[in-house]
């Protein structure tokens, strides 16, 4: 096994930022990036909120004439892996075809082309065939969106999408980080991407009424974890790329070392579809399985950043789980969720609490919980509410719940 593994880029693309300094400087501020919908006619949905990119333009990002020819999530992801290349002072074009076989792409998305299926569909059953895309099968798959970026830098290691749900970009950070941990590649592009904002997307979460509805005239106020009176998550969209690399290829490259992942822990609670188990045994185990990889204590750990979805029994079960997997320094232990900011990326929301835990680091800012007026009595914990506060972190945990019952966890390090 190799020695330390660590991130030395970062990009981002976030409703309340585009870019990465944008996005840490809205989030240690607690700015809200939750509009009304603006993708389609959402006036007959009873949620009409979610947490939008605002003024991206993917037409910078991939030839216009090809825009119709992929989803909406590929541009997004291609601009994101940009700036963290770019972060990272790593030009894949400028190196050997053999170093390029040792770069590999490590991506989670949970909805994938799911937008650009959508679009496809309609074109086909109303009779518009000829202005589909002839690309319509392989540009609807989820896998394409990694190959995308293959292609774009020309890395020819592996090239994989991980699909968990929730926990799509954690697991994929985390196989990244086994990954480079074997010696398979010298560095991975990993990540999360999710652009699922679509009319049939939200339909369904309205169906199933998990998405909030009591805020449509006061759209930032709508995802409220761990409040009392949330009423379900706030859809969103973004994508959060990072360079993962062996400490001594970053080291020799001179780059700049944000953290190191030193733990990874995945369980599942093989309980039901969507709903977790009351017990919160098992995501316990995912956060306490990372934190026995990475050799910390959990009195050691300084930060969580939580899942907190704003789902009434997600927000109670994952609060018992911390304290399950910390026991009395849960009290002590100060933690956020970067999802009453963003709304709900969906499988791209691990990588956006590792984004925002990685600012952490650098800036010394916690993250704060932003809607958090009137606690949940079940939700008792330290969250830091309202606005970002100034904290010098070590060890950090960033935890995430998918529907199935999927747990995962990471255990992020300061780089010393």
């Amino acid at each position: 096994m190799h020695g330390r593994i660590v991130i030395t880029g970062v990009g981002a693309l976030s409703p309340n930022g585009l870019g990465r300094e944008a996005f840490f400087s809205a989030t240690a501020r607690g700015i809200s990036g939750v509009g009304p919908i603006r993708a389609f006619d959402a006036s007959a949905l009873s949620s009409r909120v979610a947490g939008e990119l605002s003024g991206f333009e993917p037409g910078l990002w991939i030839d216009p004439k090809s825009l119709r020819h992929v989803s909406r999530v590929v541009p997004m992801t291609l601009a994101a892996t940009q700036e963290a290349l770019q972060d990272a002072r790593l030009d894949p074009l400028s190196l050997s075809l053999e170093e390029r076989r040792r770069i590999g792409v490590m991506l989670g998305s949970g909805g994938g082309a799911i937008e650009f299926s959508e679009r496809m569909y309609e074109l086909w059953y109303g009779g518009h065939l000829k202005q589909a895309s002839v690309y319509s099968i392989p540009s609807g798959t989820i896998g394409t969106i990694a190959s995308e970026i293959s292609m774009a830098h020309d890395l020819r290691g592996f090239s994989h999408l991980i699909s968990t749900g929730c926990t799509s970009s954690t697991d994929a950070i985390g196989y990244a980080y086994r990954n480079l941990k074997m010696g398979i590649a010298d560095v991975v592009v990993a990540g999360g991407a999710d652009a699922t904002i679509t009319e049939g997307v939200m339909t369904g979460f309205c169906i199933m009424r998990i998405v909030s509805t009591s805020f449509n005239d006061r759209p930032g106020a709508a995802s409220r974890p761990f409040s009392k009176d949330r009423d379900g998550f706030v859809l969103g969209e973004g994508a959060w790329m990072f360079v993962m690399e062996r400490e001594e290829t970053a080291i020799a490259r001179g780059a700049t070392i944000y953290a190191e992942v030193a733990g990874f822990g995945s369980t599942c609670d093989a309980h039901h579809r969507v709903r977790m188990d009351e017990s919160g045994e098992e995501p316990a185990r995912a956060m306490s399985l990372a934190m026995q990889e990475a050799g910390v204590d959990a009195r050691d750990v300084d930060y969580l950043n939580y899942h907190g979805t704003a789902t009434e029994l997600n927000d109670r079960i994952e609060t018992r789980a911390v304290k399950l997997a910390f026991g009395d320094h849960a009290r002590r232990l100060a933690g956020s969720a970067t999802k009453s900011m963003i709304g709900h990326p969906q499988g791209a929301c691990g990588a956006a609490g590792v984004a925002a835990t990685l600012m952490a680091f650098r800036d010394g800012v916690l993250p704060p919980t932003i809607n958090l007026e009137t606690p949940d009595p079940d939700c008792d914990l330290d969250y830091v509410t309202d606005i970002g506060r100034r904290a010098s972190i070590r060890t950090a945990v960033c935890n995430t719940i998918a529907f199935g019952s999927k747990n995962s966890a990471l255990v992020l390090r300061r780089f010393e």
